[in-house]
Parts: C-alpha cells; sequence; structure tokens
C-alpha cells in the first residue's frame, strides 16, 4: 500500500477532468484494508471513495484522501434449489461480473449490463436500468467504518434502497467503504423484457427461446447506439434521474403533450423519462463553454472541449431551469458533485 500526494485524478473519472488529489492510495485486498486503518494518516482527513469514477463530476482539486478499491474476486459462497448467491469484490468491474454471471446462467442482473463503474459503487446508487435495479438481487455487503475500521454487515433492508438512492448516499455517505457485495441469483431466470426497445431488438433475433445472453446482447447493442463511450468522449452516462411524479401533474402535461411517455409507479405516482423531456426543450447537441448536451442522448452530458467540472455544471443548471419552466418539473442529477 503507497500513500501519493498530489496526484491526478484525469484517467480515474470518466468525464476526464483534469483535478487532482491531496492524497491518493489504492487498497488491493483486505489486508490492505486493514493496513490502511491502523494509519493515522488519513485521520481528520475528507475522504472520498472512488470506484470506477463513472459517476462522480469533480469541480475543483480534492483536499483529501481519495481511495480506489480494487478488492478483485468472484465466487459462489451458497446454494439451494432455486438460487446461487455470489460474492464479488468492490473493485470487479460491474460488466465482467454480469458477464461472468450471465456464462454460469445465474439470472437477475443481465438487464444491467454495460453499465459503467465497479461492484462497490452499485449498492450505492441502487444502479438500475430496463425494468430492474440491483436491489431486486442484492443479498448483503461488507463494510468498513472509515473512523474506527469496524467491520460491518449490510443486509438488503439496512440499506434503505430507492430509485438511484440509498442509505450510502444519504445518512452514512462517505462513512463506509464497501468491500465485497453478495447477490441471490436465480436458476430459473425470469426474462424482463417489457422496457425500451427491448422487444424490438429482440424479435429482430426471430428466436423461439429467449435466453438471458439475448437479453444482455440485446441492452448492450441499444446503449452502445445511443450512449457515448467515456474512452472517447468524456461523460458519466445519464446526468439526471427520471422524475417521479404524481399522476395528477402526468395528466396535467397530457393537455399540450398528448403523446408524453410514462411507466406506472406504485402510489399513485409515474415515471417520466428524463431524456423526452430534455429533448422537448431542443437541448440536444446544446454547446456551453467546454461542455455539451450528447447529440443522440440528450440525458448525456459531455466533456465537449477540455470542459471544467464547472462547466458541465453550469450546463445541467440551464436544462433543469427549463424543464423547471416548462413542465413544472424539478430534474435530480443522478450524478455526484463534488
Amino acid at each position: 500500500m503507497v500513500i501519493k500526494n498530489d496526484f491526478s485524478l484525469q484517467k480515474l473519472n470518466t468525464f476526464g477532468l483534469n483535478v487532482t488529489a491531496k492524497h491518493f492510495v489504492e487498497l488491493n485486498s483486505t489486508d490492505d484494508v486493514i493496513e490502511f486503518f491502523k494509519s493515522e494518516r488519513q485521520n481528520n482527513e475528507r475522504t472520498l471513495i472512488l470506484g470506477g469514477g463513472s459517476n462522480l463530476l469533480f469541480t475543483k482539486d480534492f483536499d483529501g484522501f481519495v481511495i480506489k478499491i480494487n478488492i478483485g474476486g468472484i465466487h459462489v459462497v451458497k446454494e439451494d434449489e432455486h438460487h446461487f448467491w455470489v460474492k464479488a469484490g468492490a473493485g470487479v468491474i460491474w460488466h465482467d461480473l454480469v458477464e461472468s454471471c450471465i456464462k454460469a446462467n445465474f439470472g437477475g442482473i443481465e438487464n444491467l449490463s454495460l453499465i459503467p463503474g465497479t461492484v462497490g459503487a452499485a449498492p450505492i446508487q441502487n444502479i438500475g436500468a430496463y425494468g430492474v435495479e440491483i436491489k431486486d438481487t442484492f443479498e448483503a455487503l461488507e463494510a468498513s467504518n472509515l473512523e474506527t475500521g469496524e467491520k460491518k454487515y449490510f443486509k438488503n433492508q439496512d440499506c434503505n434502497f430507492g430509485y438511484r438512492d440509498s442509505i450510502f448516499k444519504n445518512e452514512l455517505i462517505d462513512k463506509y467503504l464497501i468491500t465485497n457485495v453478495i447477490l441471490r441469483l436465480t436458476k430459473q431466470p425470469i426474462l424482463h423484457t417489457n422496457y425500451g426497445k427491448i422487444q424490438e431488438v429482440l424479435h429482430e433475433l426471430a428466436k423461439e427461446k429467449i435466453t438471458i445472453r439475448d437479453i444482455s446482447d440485446a441492452i448492450i447493442k441499444i446503449r452502445q447506439s445511443k450512449l457515448p463511450d467515456p474512452e472517447k468522449v468524456g461523460n458519466a452516462g445519464s446526468f439526471f434521474k427520471n422524475p417521479i411524479i404524481p399522476i395528477e401533474l402526468l395528466n396535467a402535461l397530457k393537455k399540450s403533450y398528448p403523446n408524453i411517455p410514462s411507466y406506472e409507479q406504485p402510489g399513485n405516482l409515474v415515471k417520466l423519462p428524463a431524456a423526452w423531456l430534455i429533448d422537448q426543450c431542443h437541448f440536444k447537441g446544446m454547446k456551453h463553454k467546454g461542455a455539451a448536451v450528447h447529440i443522440n442522448q440528450p440525458l448525456v452530458l459531455i466533456n465537449h472541449n477540455n470542459a471544467s467540472g464547472r462547466d458541465i455544471v453550469e450546463l445541467s443548471m440551464k436544462i433543469q431551469q427549463k424543464i423547471k419552466n416548462e413542465f413544472g418539473i424539478t430534474l435530480e442529477p443522478e450524478v455526484r458533485i463534488i
């Protein structure tokens, strides 16, 4: 374990922003975690846990410790007649875990294919896509308290999962370092095909029996057709959450926008596609200083030309204000702004 000072984070955040950390350390094993917490160096310093850097927007240098988690490993820890329990290290690339489970025919996370980031970051965000969220298969996680180093086991009900939300984004933000995650996956996969364009893509296959591999391939095809590759264009995927509103507001909006898409939610609520709202306000391709709205997917803000984090924030605020004025809806960032 080596602690580095004034360390560039440009290659460790998918926006590609040129910011530095006062201190930076990589933890490659649980032994590294124990050693780190025995050290006094991190005391009284701000701390930021870094996974894949795919859900962060830095607006300035980080004056504290940035901890990069590289703990690996994927293995089955338990099995019964219907399920496998799979444990993965927090540093495992999320899509690598999805691929591993699909190859073994473990069902449950195939709809979450190609989501950027690491396994440790997934429950923090309660990642989701195409009608599935990680909470649907989440069993538990192991974590260490950032102040004491004490290990703690969080079960599903302990995490207060919500839409792109969890206890780790609220009461326990920056309080715990997640080291391992356990998922409960099924031996008899239930296919979720009713969201977005999945059925349209699957229809092109003209197959009698659809598998979880087919679902994954369809979702990868859809995502790659509309989302820019962060290796080529700096971005963090969806910048805003899809807003959830009362059905009464939807009915009012339908008077002006009869074709507004929506998805039913519990409690007389509906979810609206944020991309559709932004598109109605003609933001596709709009530029602001070094930032821009992606031309194919208005939900994605990009580092168009050596943007600063502040450029991207300013563009996001322009979008929020316009959506508020036009629809009476407040868009919330999905990306964490540092």
